[in-house]
């Protein structure tokens, strides 16, 4: 699918804001962690809604992943997936001096809570800029250790097509690897339209 479903200039702001916004995630993560971390520029496309799980299958890479899901609400809405490569929780507990190896339940509440900081840090970021109202839902786990390719079903999004924002999180020095997506469904990017123009004519 095209881009038809915000304009160039949207799509620019869109990409200036979210970067502002990862950064500031990659900032609290760094904090988290006492490590550096690598961010990708934010990659911005349409996507009908069949070929979402596609798209996170691609970015994910070949192999085994784990996913979180986050519902955000208010003037901005839709839902934050985070995607983590295979080795990801065992790597963080390592930073985090955790000791042992994670169990499975510790290595769960790990990720939901990386996920936490990353999409409120984010989130509540591009929210800011564009001055409109966000809340969250807690998250959740999509799915565990799982083949890429199974991440999403297409049965489990109820929008057409959506509006996908991603970047990739790295570690220095780390295998860890993780994907930030933004799921925003039809209905809901008319409210982002607005605030990127409100955003645009006050530059």
């Amino acid at each position: 699918m095209s881009m038809e479903i915000i304009s160039s200039d949207q799509r620019d702001a869109l990409q200036e804001i979210a970067n502002i916004g990862m950064g500031q995630a990659g900032a609290s993560i760094a904090q988290v962690l006492g490590t550096f971390v690598e961010l990708s520029v934010p990659q911005i496309s349409a996507v009908d809604a069949a070929e979402i799980p596609a798209a996170l299958a691609a970015l994910a890479g070949d192999g085994v992943a784990s996913a979180v899901r986050q519902a955000f609400l208010g003037e901005l809405r839709g839902e934050a997936i985070v995607i983590f490569a295979e080795h990801s929780a065992s790597d963080l507990a390592e930073l985090l001096s955790y000791g042992d190896a994670l169990d499975a339940p510790a290595s769960r509440e790990l990720l939901l809570d990386i996920s936490n900081v990353l999409v409120g840090a984010c989130l509540g970021g591009i929210a800011e800029l564009l001055r409109a109202e966000i809340g969250f839902s807690a998250p959740s786990l999509l799915a565990d250790q799982v083949a890429t390719s199974k991440l999403l079903q297409a049965d489990a999004i109820a929008a057409r097509c959506a509006l996908l924002v991603e970047v990739r999180f790295g570690l220095e020095k780390r295998a860890f690897r993780c994907h930030l997506v933004m799921l925003m469904p039809e209905d809901a990017i008319a409210a982002l339209r607005l605030a990127l123009d409100r955003f645009i004519e006050e530059l």
